[in-house]
């Protein structure tokens, strides 16, 4: 298969799982790390199937420019004709928990109330308007950056004048409703190429965000490496699930190819949908118990549109 493949990246930590599956199934490739860049509009892209992996976390780790120039670089792509699996609607919907809020509800999905304060100091009247206990967190998200609990006013005003307060990288801050997680974990809906590869518990005792990944930085309380206790396959969920069906159809409305979304069950049994992440990643152990390798529902997905454009 002669065809070319093109990853766009920011994490050489995510790439392993990628390759190998990529490598599986004879496929050439190109690493395009993006920190920024330039782009000559007269020109055109190089041919072949592009991967978008920029993630929203990229700012973490002092790549906030690599997200500003994937979204101009995406749409350029798209506007000469080339596939892009989670492109630019895709990336969009991810840059942006706002926005994945209103998708979410837009196919019929509970979402925790949310209130989207842009300026600092607007905050403390919107949490005049929240139910207590509420958390924050930061409109582009980034491993549980800006994640944190309020049971009361006053330890919020608190945060929000002291120095421990994080500003999001656009200035966004949302308070959110807390849903207390019943059995005290959240669970991570895992899909791709329009399937459920598998469904994962997340235990919530070391915070409010957790990343599956098995390479993360040693000193993030909420991406753990090799605490394999921290995640498991969830054997309660299965395809038939009614939430599966609606992932489904907002991916398929969003051009999201592949997915990890995360929801929380409070003590009623109700869902509460919070978070679509479009650059996922896939945890080791929970693959081994599913018996699946995640990264290889993407290597056939590529394999199938290169089969499609040279048909």
């Amino acid at each position: 298969m002669t065809a070319h493949v093109h990853v766009l990246y920011e994490n050489d930590a995510w790439l392993p799982p990628l390759e190998k599956a990529l490598q599986d199934c004879g496929l050439q490739y190109t690493l395009h790390f993006l920190e920024g860049g330039s782009l000559d509009l007269s020109e055109s892209p190089p041919e072949g199937i592009f991967i978008n992996r920029m993630s929203p976390s990229s700012h973490t780790r002092g790549h906030q420019g690599g997200v500003q120039h994937a979204r101009d670089l995406l749409v350029w792509l798209e506007a000469h004709g080339r596939t892009v699996i989670n492109g630019s609607s895709a990336f969009e919907i991810e840059l942006s928990k706002v926005r994945q809020d209103l998708a979410l509800r837009a196919v019929g999905i509970q979402t925790p109330r949310t209130i989207a304060v842009t300026g600092r100091h607007l905050l403390k009247d919107a949490a005049r308007k929240m139910e207590l206990p509420f958390i924050t967190k930061h409109n582009q998200g980034g491993k549980g950056l800006g994640v944190k609990l309020f049971r009361d006013l006053d330890a919020f005003d608190s945060y929000v004048d002291g120095p421990e307060f994080l500003e999001d990288p656009a200035g966004v801050t949302l308070l959110q409703q807390y849903i207390e997680p019943a059995g005290g974990y959240i669970t991570r809906i895992e899909l791709a190429d329009g399937e459920l590869v598998y469904a994962m518990r997340s235990s919530t005792e070391g915070g409010f965000e957790l990343c599956p990944a098995d390479e993360c930085a040693i000193d993030d309380a909420f991406c753990p490496i090799g605490d394999s206790g921290k995640f498991s396959q969830d054997p309660e969920f299965s395809q038939d699930d009614p939430l599966v069906e609606k992932y489904l159809e907002l991916m398929r409305r969003n051009g999201i190819a592949l997915a990890g979304i995360e929801f929380v069950t409070d003590a009623q049994g109700q869902r509460y949908t919070y978070d679509i992440n479009g650059t996922t990643n896939f945890n080791s152990d929970v693959e081994a118990q599913a018996g699946v390798e995640g990264m290889a529902f993407l290597a056939r997905m590529v394999v199938r549109e290169l089969g499609q454009k040279a048909a």
